[in-house]
């Protein structure tokens, strides 16, 4: 008899919310037993223990048919789980995790298991980010022949979009935050933003690779990238994830100065451009307080975003709670 994969009750919640996802979960438990039953995997959990799990996603995990663990993925369908075989499979293991089978059909995806309670996070900042840096070396592949890379999209092009789109989202919003904030992103993406660029310094770019994103291999003090959001562009852009995570560990004294100091820090371990490092962040965090602010009940982390964007800018928003009164994640 089959044996049954339970929903983590969070991932059901999360999609509960439209019909599409509500769709997808009704056919969860089937993707699951198509994809074990097509790669010949046996589910590897004790009785009564839940599977891992993501926002978007579910991970199981298995033995394949010669008893070695891997790990079983399926997504709900959206752009960048789609995209994220593709990048993994650019990657070939060097950086990121690897990928062994695929199926676009079901959202499934078969990888190399890493440990879950080994990331970046549990590591002293020193060490974390030391790690960090060489694994951004190792991602920071540049665009060859392959035609994967036409699937991937660029920053240049991401920066475009949000030149025309921010000033409008941020007017509709009725300016919740400076204008001089909103033009520091700006400035960046109409430098960054051309979409014919030929950049020589595009490479392919983990844009979510913060500490949790990170995991050892089994019996080994390497660590590779998991969930990979990917695009081709400045490997600065990449930095972001490891400044709005892990607040907590900022000084208590002159946190901002401390923020400054880790982006700084985390530059240097990957070979980056410092100021491009900062600029970037400035565009990402703004877009993330836009995004925040366009929901209801999330106040919280659009305070968290303001806070990092207008530190890495140089001048904190006053006002803001401090960095031990926000809302934090990691």
């Amino acid at each position: 008899m089959p044996v049954r994969v339970e929903i983590p009750e969070p991932l059901r919640l999360r999609h509960r919310q439209t019909v599409e996802g509500r769709a997808w979960l009704s056919r969860l438990p089937g993707f699951i037993r198509a994809a074990l039953a097509q790669w010949q995997l046996s589910v590897d959990l004790p009785n009564g223990a839940l599977p891992w799990h993501g926002h978007t996603g579910v991970v199981v995990p298995v033995l394949t048919r010669k008893g070695v663990p891997a790990a079983l993925k399926v997504a709900f369908p959206h752009e960048e789980a789609l995209l994220e075989p593709v990048a993994l499979r650019l990657w070939e293991g060097h950086g990121a995790v690897r990928v062994l089978q695929s199926d676009e059909s079901i959202g499934a995806m078969l990888m190399d298991r890493l440990e879950e309670h080994r990331s970046l996070l549990e590591l002293p900042m020193e060490e974390a980010i030391a790690i960090w840096g060489a694994l951004v070396k190792d991602l920071s592949i540049r665009p060859d022949g392959r035609p994967q890379w036409r699937e991937i999209p660029h920053i240049a092009a991401t920066a475009e979009q949000y030149c025309d789109e921010l000033p409008q989202r941020w007017s509709e919003l009725s300016e919740p935050f400076p204008r001089w904030l909103l033009e520091a992103a700006l400035e960046v993406c109409q430098t960054r933003g051309a979409v014919a660029r030929r950049s020589s310094n595009d490479v392919l770019v983990h844009t979510d690779l913060h500490y949790l994103n990170v995991l050892a291999k089994p019996g080994s003090s390497q660590y590779l990238a998991i969930d990979p959001q990917a695009q081709v562009g400045d490997a600065e852009f990449s930095v972001a994830p490891c400044l709005w995570n892990r607040l907590r560990d900022l000084p208590t004294s002159a946190p901002e100065a401390g923020l400054r100091r880790r982006a700084s820090s985390l530059a240097q371990a990957a070979g980056l451009d410092e100021g491009l490092t900062a600029g970037w962040s400035v565009v990402r965090e703004v877009e993330n307080a836009l995004c925040y602010l366009e929901e209801p009940g999330h106040g919280g982390d659009a305070q968290r975003s303001l806070w990092v964007a207008s530190t890495m800018a140089g001048k904190t928003l006053p006002g803001l709670p401090g960095v031990q009164g926000l809302k934090l994640l990691y």
